[in-house]
């Protein structure tokens, strides 16, 4: 679900003359729902915005489209002007495709344990993409030009045949593409109306795309469930360029909106990211390879890191979560010892990443509880939603899964809200989410307390050991949270008893195959 809204009098309203009191009649609000047939895909909320991107030619055929989320809402009215700024650029414009403003969220705490505010993106990277083509299109607070989704405006020397090819049968529709297009009245005794509102429930009928180019070349792509992704990286490649307005820390957020503000929400939404970034990196619009000769290196490497993320992020962390603590249970080094200069390499890269984060944190005006929730919480995501995100684009690559889209709900009921507020964990969420977070914590505890039980009374040599008992140390501090929903709480925010009892057992049946294959 989504909103749009049309800029239909931005050129009549500056025309000399016009009265104050005359009446431009147009719709205020049109509701839009679209035909849905089980023998029809309906691609979702791509789907969606192509439909309405087809009846607003109808409607408005405005040249200028804002696209918010259902959960979001303008929160300056100034902010049609400043993406206006952009757009009426003469330098700018004829390349500009889409202004894209940030998210803020009004239902956040100020202690966020669940980094709902994706600090990360919105300060840090969206504003490093716009000093090369611009940001990404994050499928919501956007200002698009619709030449830039229905391809170029028309020339009347293209065949006809070749247009109804790429953009339906709908002769209406076509000619709205035309630079010199004149849409009728609305309100023409009744006439024209008519006509429009049957040619809108043609272009919204769930046959409509069928041997069209809509979702492959016109429009929000299908390749994808992050279709503003995918789409906004073609866009780029095509040689659209996009721009990034982010208010001052002083000044009111151009838009707000509704976040995850429980686990449950949190990993459901992360789960279909990391499908929907990971479908675009093994698909034929792979940043690595379709972006490298149709944009800059930076710019699809940086693409390439957005969309690979998933992968890249959930395959170290459960080596690291698991590897080291099981060759430190069965006391086998893994590292280089104190006093070898090698692992002042190892704790200088450990070290770092962990003040490069820190630094960001701190420049951007968040306290250090933000970064040490922010880490709490990649380490989360990367044993749970990066695993299953990744594992479903890639089923769904070579046809064994079908594409899906797991929505969130917005609404928390007071339960929910009270722990959120108090900054507790609420682990009333799948067993799939919660029980990798106790095998992991419960697989450190039981290597660390071996570890240490080694050195202390069988003489393993510390200075060998100290780089996995750190690791491990690490992690348990980091998640202490996880030990605390096992055993300290007894709110209904607690991880069940039988998450416990399944935990322990996966626990045991790693750690023991894991030391007879150590052995062997």
């Amino acid at each position: 679900m989504l909103s749009v809204l049309f800029f239909q009098v931005m050129e009549e309203n500056s025309k000399e003359g016009l009265l104050e009191d005359q009446i431009i009649e147009m719709p205020l609000l049109v509701y839009v729902s679209r035909e849905k047939s089980t023998s029809q895909f309906h691609h979702f909320k791509a789907g969606a915005v192509n439909v309405l991107l087809r009846v607003s030619a109808m409607l408005s055929n405005s040249p200028y489209i804002l696209i918010l989320d259902c959960d979001m809402y303008c929160n300056d009215p100034t902010s049609a002007r400043q993406a206006m700024c952009f757009h009426f650029d003469p330098e700018m414009s004829p390349s500009l495709a889409f202004v894209q403003f940030p998210q803020a969220f009004r239902d956040i705490s100020e202690n966020d344990i669940y980094d709902s505010e994706v600090r990360s993106a919105y300060t840090i990277l969206w504003p490093g993409l716009d000093g090369l083509k611009g940001p990404v299109l994050s499928g919501t607070n956007f200002y698009i030009k619709r030449e830039a989704l229905c391809c170029h405006s028309i020339k009347k020397d293209i065949d006809l045949r070749e247009l109804k090819d790429s953009f339906g049968p709908s002769n209406e529709f076509i000619k709205s593409l035309r630079q010199d297009y004149k849409k009728p009245n609305l309100n023409d005794n009744g006439k024209a109306s008519n006509m429009l509102l049957e040619e809108a429930k043609v272009l919204a009928s769930c046959s409509y795309e069928d041997h069209t180019k809509w979702g492959k070349e016109v429009g929000f792509l299908y390749d994808s469930v992050a279709e503003d992704f995918l789409t906004g990286f073609v866009m780029q490649c095509k040689g659209w360029i996009s721009s990034y307005v982010a208010p001052s820390s002083s000044s009111r957020p151009q838009f707000l909106g509704t976040s995850t503000t429980n686990l449950n929400d949190l990993l459901t939404q992360g789960t279909r990211w990391g499908s929907g970034l990971v479908d675009v990196a093994l698909s034929r619009f792979s940043p690595l390879f379709y972006g490298s000769s149709r944009t800059s290196f930076l710019h699809s490497m940086g693409y390439a890191e957005l969309s690979l993320f998933p992968l890249l992020y959930c395959l170290p962390l459960w080596c690291f979560a698991t590897i080291p603590p099981l060759y430190l249970l069965n006391g086998i080094p893994l590292y280089p010892e104190v006093s070898d200069p090698y692992f002042s390499i190892f704790l200088f890269i450990f070290l770092s990443s962990l003040s490069k984060h820190l630094h960001e944190v701190v420049v951007t005006g968040r306290p250090i509880r933000k970064w040490i929730n922010e880490q709490r919480i990649w380490m989360i995501k990367s044993v749970t939603c990066h695993l299953y995100g990744s594992l479903d684009a890639i089923l769904k690559k070579i046809d064994l899964r079908k594409a899906s889209f797991l929505t969130t709900n917005k609404v928390a009921d007071n339960e929910q809200i009270k722990l959120y507020r108090g900054g507790k964990f609420d682990f009333r969420t799948s067993t799939i989410f919660v029980a990798p977070l106790v095998t992991v914590m419960l697989v450190n505890l039981a290597s660390i307390v071996g570890g240490v039980y080694r050195i202390m009374f069988m003489g393993t040599d510390w200075r060998k050991m100290f780089g996995q008992v750190l690791l491990s140390f690490y992690i348990i501090v980091m998640n202490y949270v996880v030990i605390e929903g096992m055993v300290l709480r007894k709110d209904k925010g607690r991880i069940p008893l039988y998450v416990n009892v399944s935990s322990i057992v996966f626990s045991l049946i790693f750690l023991s195959l894991g030391s007879i294959i150590i052995s062997n």
